[in-house]
């Protein structure tokens, strides 16, 4: 499936970035100061899912990366994006139409239909933020919160990766999948940890997401007389977000040079 090929790129780009910031930069002693540094992650969150969203989906997933840097003011200013899956799809009747008097959709061979629906989308934001430290032994670690705004596009993906069934294949997908995009805020609020040694670096919080979208579609197939409201839907979710970053520190100057 694309979206597996998807996740397998995402984390092999991000092993060669770990490969590669640990094997070039040296670490340097962050309990001495607020350091500035480049931040590096990737992200898992789960979301349950409120207001217009809530009709269409249950729980959400969220695998995504941010890339920003920290200001030796722990400020944060970057960008962070997500892809969204989920297997809760709350339309029990999207397909019954093309049901038969026993309720299965029949392929081209006449064979029952294998079908899996299910929830797809990404978001991308740009985010500000802050560490506040809790301690003077390591001020590059604390409280973490950052807001943002962006983009969100979703839909619902109808495949039949054993059958072809020709009313749901290839463009007539477009009638069933209710493909929303707009406008995307976020907030967070957890912890953030940079170890001394650079090795363990994490942090988590609870995460939560608001969407202004509007349908894409002119029509659903599945209520052909029903207009498709052109209204701005307000769509919610809200979980908890973990992610491991990898804080790229520069090299610190040696105290003698030899030529």
């Amino acid at each position: 499936m694309q979206f597996i090929k998807n996740i397998k790129s995402f984390a092999l780009v991000f092993c060669l970035i770990l490969v590669f910031s640990n094997s070039t930069f040296a670490q340097r002693n962050i309990k001495d100061s607020i350091i500035g540094t480049p931040w590096i992650s990737v992200h898992y969150g789960l979301n349950w899912t409120d207001k217009d969203l809530s009709e269409k989906f249950g729980l959400l997933n969220h695998i995504g990366g941010t890339a920003a840097y920290k200001t030796n003011k722990n400020y944060i200013w970057g960008f962070d994006g997500s892809f969204i899956f989920g297997n809760q799809v709350k339309l029990p009747n999207l397909l019954s139409n093309l049901t038969d008097s026993y309720g299965n959709i029949i392929d081209e061979n006449g064979t029952v239909a294998e079908i899996f629906v299910n929830a797809r989308g990404f978001n991308t934001n740009l985010l500000v933020g802050k560490v506040f430290p809790v301690s003077f032994s390591n001020e590059n670690s604390g409280i973490y919160t950052n807001i943002g705004v962006g983009y969100v596009q979703h839909k619902i993906r109808v495949e039949t990766p054993n059958n072809y069934v020709p009313l749901i294949e290839t463009k007539y997908r477009k009638g069933y999948d209710r493909y929303s995009t707009g406008l995307n805020v976020h907030q967070f609020l957890g912890y953030a940890f940079l170890s001394n040694n650079g090795l363990v670096n994490f942090y988590g919080g609870f995460y939560m997401q608001e969407g202004f979208t509007k349908n894409r579609r002119e029509v659903f197939f599945d209520q052909p007389d029903i207009p498709v409201s052109s209204e701005t839907m307000i769509e919610i979710q809200y979980g908890f977000r973990v992610g491991w970053f990898v804080p790229v520190y520069r090299r610190k100057p040696k105290d003698f040079y030899f030529d």
